[in-house]
């Protein structure tokens, strides 16, 4: 139950994404398309409810109730860059604004840019953990709260491996084609 409902939670991230940037800029319904927008986080609040209550009523902690809290961390950490980047795009698309800026290619920019953008992974197991605690606590049996404790240990190693791979862009920066060229 708890995977179907993560699942319906992300095609509603989508569905309640694309219906606020219609009415924003195809409809011209700005305060309709931004109250669609601002009901996105109701269905990560939808999903900890059911997470909560399906823990209250029983039911054995596993893997759907860790993914549960990873894939809330995930959203807080990164749902509203999501949604800015894409907003951007629209309003580039479907009502003629400019063009939104791309993320820095080159240099330290570009290190910048990776690692703001691994802050929100950051942000995102800082979330599940905190979330996962929470329901580890709840539960209250050391011997049932096994699964819910390895969840965190993966989001701390997904964190770990996108800060590896920032840090390479601040170790070796890419150098820019144009920086390449000398005068004669």
């Amino acid at each position: 139950m708890i995977v179907t409902l993560i699942v319906v939670c992300e095609v509603g991230f989508w569905v309640l994404l694309a219906a606020g940037l219609t009415f924003r800029y195809l409809l011209k319904m700005r305060r309709t398309g931004l109250a669609l927008l601002l009901c996105e986080p109701l269905l990560e609040v939808v999903l900890l409810v059911v997470t909560a209550l399906d823990l209250k009523n029983g039911a054995e902690p596993s893997w759907m109730h860790g993914l549960a809290a990873l894939y809330v961390g995930y959203t807080v950490g990164h749902g509203h860059r999501t949604v800015t980047w894409l907003d951007g795009h629209a309003a580039h698309r479907l009502a003629g604004g400019p063009r939104p800026a791309g993320a820095p290619r080159y240099g330290m920019a570009r290190a910048r840019h990776e690692g703001a953008v691994w802050l929100g992974t950051v942000t995102a197991a800082a979330v599940a953990t905190v979330l996962l605690q929470i329901a580890i606590w709840y539960v209250d049996d050391p011997g049932r709260v096994s699964s819910l404790e390895n969840w965190r240990y993966v989001a701390w190693r997904a964190a770990g491996i996108h800060g590896v791979i920032a840090l390479t862009y601040l170790v070796w920066p890419k150098k820019s084609p144009a920086a390449g060229l000398t005068k004669r």
